[in-house]
């Protein structure tokens, strides 16, 4: 039979051995360090483990703990969200229902995730195509394009200033934005006084 980091094919699950694994054992098969089991128990991944003249010794109930630990680790959750996976929620919910939940969030920030990539990949390719003489230059382009961004995105004329502060200010309170456009359009639709 083909091996498998080391460990023969069905080894660890026969019956006579699964119950009494070592840690090396249990480190081998999933490519861990022994330290790494050590940390699962601590934080409280993996139970505690039994002890044989001092040493831990294991069952195949861990491996099978690991393996969705693994494979979750895989998928990019951090050991807070196992931990979630594992006891964030009510006693009896099944694995679809908390794959889902977990799933569906990590989704949403791989999204998000990737969407700052692309920009972060649309900046580098901007900046390969640099024709500036000296990185002062870049650092005054830049500044017009942020200041340019920030200018369509909050309705500020370029001659305003401080657009970039107020802008910021805009984005976390709409409603005040809001407010300050109502009041700009009054105060130019308002008729200037007659002179005497």
């Amino acid at each position: 039979m083909s091996d498998f980091r080391g460990v023969r094919r069905g080894f660890l699950l026969d019956s006579r051995v699964a119950e009494d694994l070592s840690i090396s054992d249990v480190a081998r098969v999933f490519g861990l360090r022994t330290s790494a089991i050590r940390y699962y128990e601590q934080i409280g991944i993996l139970p505690p483990a039994m002890r044989k003249n001092g040493q831990r010794r294991y069952n195949n109930g861990v491996l099978f703990r690991l393996a969705v630990v693994q494979r979750a680790r895989e998928t990019g959750f951090t050991l807070e969200e196992i931990r979630e996976l594992f006891f964030g929620f009510p006693a009896g919910t099944p694995p679809p229902k908390r794959w889902h939940r977990l799933s569906q969030r990590k989704i949403a920030e791989l999204r998000d995730r990737i969407k700052r990539l692309k920009l972060m990949e649309t900046l580098l390719k901007r900046m390969e195509d640099c024709r500036c003489a000296a990185l002062d230059e870049c650092g005054e382009r830049i500044l017009r394009d942020i200041e340019a961004a920030v200018s369509v995105g909050a309705g500020l004329t370029r001659d305003r200033p401080g657009r970039i502060r107020t802008a910021a200010r805009d984005r976390r309170r709409p409603h005040r934005a809001r407010a300050r456009a109502r009041s700009r359009n009054s105060s130019a639709a308002a008729p200037s006084a007659a002179p005497e």
